[in-house]
């Protein structure tokens, strides 16, 4: 439960603040880490043409005026990621750069999330994604130190970063955690939507006729197999379904799966990384899906970014990742909701 209070009364600021004074202690820390390693901090624009086409995100839209007497207004968006611009970053040449990002995504409040938050995402080019996670491992031990603590916590259950992290496949998740075969139900071109509800109503994951093939998944990854990841030790649960993972390129190995990584930690998503699509026509036929997605599920839909997409032929081999900074602040701290770690938390409706 929130306080009555408002964020900037004297008596909740000197409880949080020792909580906020630890956040820029380790922003501070992150930075110094990234600039040793020869990363460019950048910092791209929050107002975008295409806020992300991921079909479950939702973005804030606003209109830019053009000057007084000149005419005409266009639709703009609050960004949800600063993936597109980062990616045209690296095509005009960069090739280590880090954003300590403000994004904005609708329709999310609680605990975990909330409608403005600080995305630190980074990449590399010419560098594979297990670069990146291993980044990633490295980052939960700075975040450590900085506050500093042994272990992160969150909600009664630790995790000490200095321990070697479990190793997951997300189809070795799915058949340890819920007793389901995720790979027999994928296929190269797509996935089998029906044989794949029939092994989760097995597993007890309870359906509605109209769910897709990505609302089962979800489902499953959150009602069985989140809980169990990160608690001890950070994992890594890797190799997700390319049909999960629109932005990631399939893995040489098997083409069902792709090249995409997501960090646990206490139960936690904190951060999901890419070995990075560079094919603009995929690109675009996998955007375009999950456009199609949105339309059928609410009735809306964002432009594509034609601009990126031009952009990426010319964009290098790559692997970047987003990591939820407020998130690593709670962990490290102890903290239970993302509020109490933002400085200026986002007003709650009345």
């Amino acid at each position: 439960m929130t306080s009555a209070l408002p964020w900037w009364s004297p008596d909740r600021h000197a409880d949080r603040r020792p909580l906020l004074l630890a956040r820029s202690r380790l922003a501070a820390a992150l930075r110094s880490w990234f600039a040793a390693r020869e990363f460019v901090e950048v910092e791209t624009g929050v107002l975008q043409v295409s806020p992300g086409n991921e079909a479950h995100l939702h973005a804030f839209r606003t209109e830019l005026e053009a000057p007084a007497g000149a005419g005409g207004t266009a639709s703009l968006y609050l960004r949800t990621s600063p993936e597109f611009a980062c990616k045209k970053l690296l095509a005009a040449g960069e090739r280590r750069i880090v954003d300590f990002a403000r994004v904005f995504r609708n329709r999310e409040r609680g605990a975990l999330h909330s409608p403005e938050f600080t995305m630190l995402e980074w990449y590399r080019a010419g560098e594979p994604y297990e670069t990146v996670m291993r980044d990633c491992l490295d980052l939960l031990a700075v975040a450590a130190d900085a506050v500093p603590t042994r272990e992160l916590t969150y909600r009664g259950r630790s995790t000490d970063p200095s321990v070697a992290p479990e190793r997951v496949t997300v189809a070795e998740a799915f058949d340890r955690f819920a007793g389901i075969d995720l790979l027999a139900s994928l296929g190269e071109d797509g996935c089998d939507r029906d044989r794949f509800a029939a092994a989760a109503a097995r597993a007890g994951i309870r359906l509605a006729p109209d769910d897709s093939f990505g609302d089962i998944f979800s489902r499953v990854l959150v009602e069985r197999v989140e809980p169990r990841l990160g608690c001890g030790r950070p994992t890594i649960l890797y190799e997700y379904p390319s049909v999960q993972s629109a932005l990631a390129t399939p893995c040489a190995k098997d083409k069902r799966v792709a090249e995409r990584f997501e960090i646990y930690v206490c139960g936690v998503e904190l951060a999901n990384g890419f070995g990075e699509l560079t094919d603009p026509a995929e690109q675009r036929v996998r955007l375009a899906a999950e456009m199609e997605l949105k339309q059928r599920l609410y009735g809306e839909r964002y432009p594509l970014d034609e601009d990126f997409l031009t952009a990426l032929a010319g964009m290098p081999a790559a692997s970047g990742v987003a990591l939820g900074f407020d998130r690593l602040v709670m962990l490290a701290t102890g903290a239970s909701r993302i509020d109490e770690v933002q400085w200026t938390p986002v007003p709650q409706l009345a």
